[in-house]
């Protein structure tokens, strides 16, 4: 009886998981799409175009800092109620982004970073209740398989929304009060916590910020949110903010190829998140996927930025987009490198240094190559010092790797011989 009843409990997890992707799905629209209404939006906001660049990035303040409370919430409460108020605070910040002020503007956008930071670990948290260890990595890199194609449908679908007439407060409005109907879905559908009688007893009796002593104390934690975040920059910060004008200015591409190119690395996540996740659970290690992904990573770079004409641009970001899925494994080597009672708190502060990471990368971006943008300096120079920024940091990613401790099945089962 009692078998069936954690049987029972498994299978509403899993449920509550596959009704939090519809949360994650929003989350990636609404982080996406303004790379395709930029003009509308500073028009609307009565912003210029780095100023406008300067609000859609005070998402990542939001989100980065308020990932440490989710997980503190997700740790304490459960998912139930942590989600649905994320979920809420994200469709408040959308319907903000209806007006016409710059104050309402920089308000919304701080709200949809602040909700959109309990979407992904309460996925996680989800999965970690439904799925088993050997099939996390897979369910993890699938959460993420959903996020980026909610990444590429905000620039695909909304793109030519925008380009046909879509009114901006249009969009906002409808995803806003979509947004909060699924808030109030997740409310009825995720289960209460069952078991969250003892970690709650746990954090109560050490302290509400111990579980983040135990992950920020261990070096493998802070090593995980670097690598991750230096491999997902170029996704946040470039694919997903700045692609469309750098392909129009510098590339000379049409709004409608350079809305495909931009949106074709997040497309590549679709398959590359659940496919790396798939096969380092298959092969029970993480570091070599890791390491090749990252490698990929430069070589796509590097063909177009000198040997454009080798292969497509959209076929090249594909492949960028599909190894750059190895930006997510470093979230199941961060749970697996701290203890289970701080689950929660373990993916907080993975997307806490993560994002921190692109926050501190985008206002240096933004002034050393987007104000630079269609300021009649070379193109092909100004492009490929952009591309090789971004090589940069990946080898960076790359460097740290190797201080990172292995901690896939393989290595588990050598270690205990």
């Amino acid at each position: 009886m009692g078998l069936s009843k954690v049987a029972s409990t498994t299978r509403l997890y899993v449920i509550a998981w596959v009704f939090g992707l519809l949360f994650y799905f929003l989350d990636y629209v609404i982080r996406s799409s303004p790379a395709v209404m930029l003009p509308q939006l500073a028009e609307q906001f009565n912003v210029t175009p780095v100023n406008l660049i300067t609000i859609i990035g005070t998402y990542y303040y939001t989100y980065s800092i308020v990932s440490l409370l989710a997980g503190l919430a997700l740790d304490k409460f459960g998912a139930k109620y942590s989600l649905f108020t994320g979920t809420l605070i994200l469709g408040i910040g959308c319907l903000l982004f209806v007006l016409s002020s710059s104050f309402a503007g920089n308000a919304g956008r701080l709200l949809q970073g602040a909700g959109c930071a309990f979407a992904f670990p309460g996925c996680v948290y989800l999965a970690s209740k439904g799925f088993s260890a050997k099939s996390l990595a897979t369910a993890i890199g699938f959460t993420q398989c959903v996020g980026m194609l909610a990444g590429s449908a905000g620039q695909f679908v909304v793109g030519p929304w925008v380009e046909k007439g879509l009114q901006t407060s249009d969009f906002w409005l409808g995803a806003g009060l979509i947004t909060i109907v699924v808030a109030f879905g997740l409310l009825l559908i995720i289960p209460k916590n069952e078991d969250k009688n003892a970690p709650v007893k746990t954090i109560d009796s050490k302290g509400i910020l111990w579980p983040y002593k135990v992950v920020f104390s261990n070096p493998q934690s802070w090593l995980c949110g670097l690598i991750s975040g230096l491999l997902f920059a170029p996704t946040t910060i470039f694919a997903m903010t700045w692609g469309v004008a750098f392909f129009q200015q510098d590339k000379d591409f049409s709004f409608h190829a350079a809305t495909i190119a931009s949106a074709m690395i997040p497309m590549g996540w679709v398959i590359g998140c659940p496919l790396l996740g798939y096969i380092t659970d298959k092969i029970g290690a993480r570091k070599p996927v890791l390491l090749v992904g990252a490698l990929v990573m430069i070589l796509a770079i590097g063909q177009i930025l000198f040997l454009p004409d080798l292969i497509s641009v959209y076929t090249t970001n594909f492949i960028f987009g599909v190894a750059s899925g190895a930006a997510m494994i470093p979230y199941s080597v961060i749970k697996e490198s701290n203890p289970d009672e701080v689950k929660g708190s373990a993916t907080g502060a993975m997307n806490f240094i993560t994002f921190g990471v692109t926050t501190l990368l985008n206002p240096i971006f933004s002034k050393f190559f987007g104000q630079t943008l269609s300021l009649g300096i070379n193109k092909s120079s100004h492009f490929q010092s952009t591309g090789l920024f971004w090589i940069g940091g990946i080898i960076l990613a790359i460097i740290l790797t190797f201080f990172l401790n292995e901690t896939g099945e393989r290595k588990v089962t050598k270690s205990s011989l």
